[in-house]
């Protein structure tokens, strides 16, 4: 399957917005050692995925809150079905279908931004000052925008350029060693550490799963992929690399956002705590739920007085002590000595 078509749609992307800030005068020569019109289309082009994904990433939080709401039923059927492995997946699988949960839509989104990443990966591989004129105009690119882009750097160092980029490659893009392999690890590092947070902010907001499949998926996300990109991201080019920094910050801020907007639902007992009655509720002695004050269905519907509870008796305190003589009801008090008189 060609992926030229994802090919053509990042270049367009792209070339848009970088004639729109071209547009509004941001300079397209280097400040600070940056071509700021390229580094703000890469920016905006995470921006541009990020609203078009946003119907998708809803669904996400969505589907991760009913499986969330699920747990209970999952840990019958472990119990159930304990030793049985296929029957409980095969039962797990009928409870989310009925249930209309799908325990991949928390992966959805970072699935399908894969080929956009692989695509800006391809695009900016292909950014080489060096080619032919009549490869520089592939993808729907203008030759003048074409040696424009090849030429953009971040902080001295080119976006095309990566952490394991040979000298060859380093000579053929003009530029410094140690200035492309310090960038490029920082923003490695960076990439590594927000990739993370991602995955642990979603993870402390909703919860742990209690089945073994979903928590062995969060597991991964949340350490594997991280540690993953320790070994991959030499492999990335500068501007790759920028993109999953800003793709990453632009999730944290998302999910902070949605997550305030639309809280999830506690869990009842969470952390060992009790839910608290509602105003007006009494606790009933000896038992931890709330008992409600009694209503009368009255023709106006008005509320009776609730009726006082009857206190406890301790029988324990009224039971006659070890050696204790016995008092004879009957006999009852003595009275009081009279005065005499």
């Amino acid at each position: 399957m060609s992926l030229d078509p994802i090919y053509y749609a990042i270049s367009w992307i792209l070339l848009r917005w970088h004639s729109l800030w071209d547009a509004v005068g941001v300079p397209d020569g280097r400040v600070l050692g940056t071509n700021w019109a390229w580094i703000l289309s890469i920016f905006f082009l995470v921006v541009t995925l990020r609203v078009i994904l946003f119907p998708v990433f809803v669904k996400q939080i969505k589907s991760q809150r009913a499986i969330q709401a699920l747990q209970p039923k999952v840990k019958a059927l472990q119990e159930k079905h304990k030793g049985d492995r296929e029957t409980l997946q095969k039962e797990m699988m009928e409870l989310y279908r009925v249930e209309k949960a799908n325990p991949l839509m928390g992966c959805l989104p970072m699935f399908l931004q894969i080929p956009v990443f692989f695509g800006l990966f391809h695009v900016l591989q292909h950014l080489k000052p060096n080619l032919p004129d009549h490869l520089k105009q592939i993808y729907g690119w203008p030759l003048d925008k074409f040696i424009s882009a090849a030429d953009a750097h971040l902080f001295n160092a080119p976006v095309s350029a990566k952490f394991g980029s040979s000298a060859s490659e380093l000579a053929a893009l003009g530029a410094d060693s140690t200035t492309v392999k310090v960038l490029a690890g920082v923003l490695v590092l960076v990439m590594m550490a927000t990739t993370f947070l991602t995955q642990r902010q979603m993870i402390l907001k909703t919860g742990w799963a209690e089945d073994p499949q979903q928590l062995m998926i969060q597991r991964l996300m949340l350490y594997g992929i991280p540690f993953s990109l320790l070994i991959s991201g030499a492999l990335f080019p500068i501007g790759v690399v920028l993109y999953w920094v800003t793709n990453n910050l632009f999730t944290l801020a998302q999910q902070q956002w949605v997550l305030r907007k639309f809280p999830p639902p506690q869990m009842a007992n969470k952390g060992g705590s009790t839910a608290r009655p509602a105003p007006g509720t009494k606790m009933s002695s000896g038992l931890k739920s709330p008992v409600q004050p009694a209503r009368t269905g009255g023709l106006f519907g008005r509320k009776s007085t609730p009726e006082p509870a009857s206190p406890v008796v301790d029988t324990k305190a009224l039971a006659p002590k070890p050696g204790a003589k016995p008092v004879n009801p009957k006999k009852g008090t003595r009275p009081a000595n009279k005065p005499k008189g």
